[in-house]
């Protein structure tokens, strides 16, 4: 945390908000309304927290134009959008703490790696033959990187993490801890007596700005590249099979399994547990809802639901007619007893 936290003035000019009450309110913590205390920044994005405001006991406030003067703490800074103001003061307040420079006596080289400027590589760190580690990389503890991997400038490769060889890393990339990256796939040709594993050739490539969170396995290409696009973010315990394409900016969320030779396109949000059957085309900016089972494609722009997917107003009206149901099949129960009754 930042030494003294920050004045509520200074938590203003940060952000660009207009101050009301006093700017001497001195924040070293950030705490949701219901639990915050004198010292605590909190915030409220629309009048719907217009009760919860009221009964706060925060410090200071980040709250839109609409909460401007309701009840709550007197002291408050107006910002278009608290949310996206709160990031920003979250991270002067919590700065990352910088690992300690240079290479850990336990860690192990191979011949022929490139390492750049300003590199923390921590304890039992592995590198192959001919790796290459752009400037101020950070590696934590036993991270493995394959003979040839490639590492862009500015990039954080958490504890446990596995590239394999060859797998290609672009410029602040996050790769958090257990992520594997790069490895082969679930791939076997199989004739009735067993199954014999098809070698996998291709690459697996990471643009710039990508995240991958814990326990995520990327796998690389059979005999293309399997291809993650700039600034896409793909979340814990996500299943990325070869030959994949996703495009540039995409969230790929919590548990989602997509299958060989997938083309996500730009922009596409895949919500929690969905799964994705092999060489489909998911268009740019397609939302995908949770569970979801992608049997066939899905256009631009569409929002798909349900078990198999169809549009989301489709998949809405399917559950209301099977709700229906339910009292329909009451009423014609009723309707044969009474006959029998009356038989």
């Amino acid at each position: 945390m930042t030494a003294g936290g920050l004045t509520a003035r200074a938590v203003a000019d940060l952000v660009g908000g207009r101050l009301l009450g006093d700017g001497a309110v001195r924040i070293r913590a950030v705490r949701p309304l219901d639990s915050a205390g004198a010292d605590a920044l909190s915030f409220a994005i629309s009048s719907r927290y217009a009760a919860d405001l009221d009964g706060s006991h925060a410090g200071a406030v980040l709250v839109p134009e609409a909460l401007a003067t309701a009840a709550g703490p007197a002291t408050r800074i107006i910002v278009p959008d608290p949310y996206s103001a709160l990031v920003r003061v979250l991270d002067a307040l919590y700065p990352a703490e910088a690992p300690p420079a240079g290479v850990d006596s336990t860690a192990r080289i191979g011949a022929g790696t490139v390492l750049g400027a300003g590199l923390s590589i921590g304890p039992y760190v592995v590198l192959g033959r001919n790796v290459q580690l752009g400037a101020r990389c950070r590696l934590g503890h036993g991270v493995s990187l394959g003979d040839g991997v490639v590492v862009g400038d500015d990039t954080t490769i958490g504890p446990g993490v596995v590239c394999y060889r060859g797998t290609r890393i672009g410029s602040r990339v996050v790769l958090k801890a257990g992520a594997v990256i790069g490895g082969d796939w679930f791939g076997y040709l199989s004739d009735g007596k067993g199954h014999t594993r098809i070698p996998h050739v291709g690459g697996c490539i990471l643009g710039d700005e990508v995240e991958v969170g814990s326990n995520t396995c990327i796998d690389r290409g059979s005999i293309d590249d399997t291809i993650i696009g700039r600034g896409t973010k793909v979340d814990n315990l996500v299943q990325i099979g070869h030959n994949v394409h996703i495009g540039e900016r995409c969230l790929i969320m919590a548990g989602v399994g997509i299958a060989g030779s997938t083309r996500v396109g730009n922009d596409a949000i895949l919500a929690g547990h969905v799964g994705v059957t092999d060489h489909l085309a998911i268009g740019d900016r397609a939302r995908i809802a949770a569970k979801s089972a992608i049997f066939g494609d899905v256009p631009a722009g569409a929002s798909f639901s349900g078990h198999p997917a169809r549009p989301h107003r489709q998949f809405l009206r399917a559950q209301a007619a099977m709700y229906r149901l339910a009292p329909i099949v009451d009423e014609l129960e009723q309707l044969a007893a009474e006959r029998t009754r009356h038989a």
